[in-house]
């Protein structure tokens, strides 16, 4: 059985920035060994079930890409010249699928991530464009979809030197603009005429998701985990009624969003792809935000956690989180002080908590052995020490 292997393709270099030849910005790397999929069976099922797509003959060169830690993503590369194809034409799809010992749920559900984007498409433009869901005919041991690969740059915790030499604080402030702009932009979609309302459940999104993430915790639970039921306690007395209900990515920051342009061309840094959609569903867009900003660590934070940061919201010109909030706010015509926030980013610490728990679990109970979530643990407890933080002395780096 031929299996994902390492492909010996070298890296190019536009605009004095190195960029690997599949994914700037989001360098794609050999198979990890406990995630190899066999790769005849997924060429001859994408040829039956999407022969609209036209494919170069041969077997496509398969790679990993490293971000995400909820669901395994592969770059499927045809044309390539590896793996038995011909050269010529090259055609870029990437695959998605759960990781091995997943534990089921919406963020594993491959076709509810599929669907909310064939559905969404239409709408929001920076959906990428899906190709084809297995279900039951999957020529994997699970579920998975294809889609057609957003090529561009994404930004992950540390920059490319060249990049990093490049770039300007105005960069910087012009792109915060388009991602509070673009995440606008979502929630501006109607659900109803684009027949998104069944991804939701009714009823109020903040209060269900207090619950909810507060189940998952439980269901979590592993020996060294931190005691959280203060901070449970008060997201439940504290949870403000819904301002809204939109469509949320729930996942949503710069390692997610796929730009074009930027330093080293002519044009400013635009957004033209936004990926991950698992955890969509339709909710409270200020909720939303909050989880975005759990990830958002900048210049003034705690050492230890700005050592953790997935994206480079620490640089020069990258507005604060403060700014973020106040620009999104002024934008949607709501008014959301200092007082008023801290819940949200209570919530959104803890959010992001339970979703570090949730994969330190597997990786104690051994279902994963990717030494990037050896330090989750540590991870976890940051968290606590921050929503505690959060809940005793307000929103943390905010200024009067």
């Amino acid at each position: 059985m031929l299996r994902s292997t390492h492909h010996s393709g070298g890296t190019t270099k536009e605009h004095g920035i190195h960029h690997d030849d599949l994914e700037q910005g989001n360098a794609s790397r050999p198979v990890r060994d406990e995630d190899a999929i066999d790769v005849v069976a997924l060429d001859a099922w994408l040829r039956t079930h999407a022969p609209e797509e036209d494919l170069p003959p041969g077997l496509p060169e398969v790679r990993q890409f490293p971000g995400g830690a909820s669901n395994l993503t592969y770059a499927l590369r045809y044309g390539s010249g590896g793996s038995g194809g011909s050269g010529g034409d090259v055609r870029e799809l990437v695959l998605r699928r759960p990781p091995h010992g997943a534990r089921g749920g919406s963020a594993h559900d491959m076709g509810r991530e599929f669907d909310i984007q064939r559905s969404l498409r239409p709408a929001f433009d920076l959906v990428p464009r899906m190709v084809a869901h297995a279900g039951d005919s999957s020529p994997l041991d699970a579920d998975l979809y294809v889609m057609e690969r957003v090529p561009g740059t994404i930004l992950r915790g540390e920059l490319d030197p060249d990049l990093a030499a490049a770039v300007r604080p105005a960069d910087l402030d012009g792109l915060c603009a388009r991602f509070v702009d673009v995440l606008g932009r979502l929630h501006d979609v109607d659900v109803v005429a684009h027949d998104l309302e069944r991804f939701g459940r009714g009823g109020s999104s903040v209060a269900r998701q207090v619950a909810g993430w507060t189940r998952r915790l439980e269901a979590a639970r592993t020996p060294d985990l931190p005691d959280f039921s203060a901070t449970t306690a008060w997201l439940e007395a504290e949870q403000p009624a819904d301002v809204g209900s939109c469509l949320v990515h729930n996942d949503f920051r710069f390692d997610n969003l796929v730009l074009a342009g930027g330093p080293g061309t002519d044009a400013p840094w635009e957004v033209v792809g936004v990926l991950d959609w698992e955890l969509a569903t339709v909710g409270d867009p200020l909720a939303e935000l909050g989880s975005a900003l759990a990830y958002w660590v900048q210049a003034d934070d705690e050492p230890v956690f700005r050592s953790a940061r997935r994206q480079p919201t620490h640089l020069e010109g990258m507005w604060t989180r403060q700014q973020v909030v106040e620009a999104y706010a002024a934008a949607r015509g709501l008014a959301v002080d200092a007082e008023a926030w801290r819940f949200y980013e209570v919530f959104g610490l803890f959010r992001l908590a339970v979703i570090a728990q949730q994969i330190w679990a597997r990786y104690v109970a051994g279902a994963t052995t990717n030494p990037a979530f050896a330090g989750l643990g540590g991870m976890v407890r940051l968290l606590a020490r921050r929503c505690r933080t959060v809940i005793d002395d307000g929103p943390i780096g905010w200024v009067a």
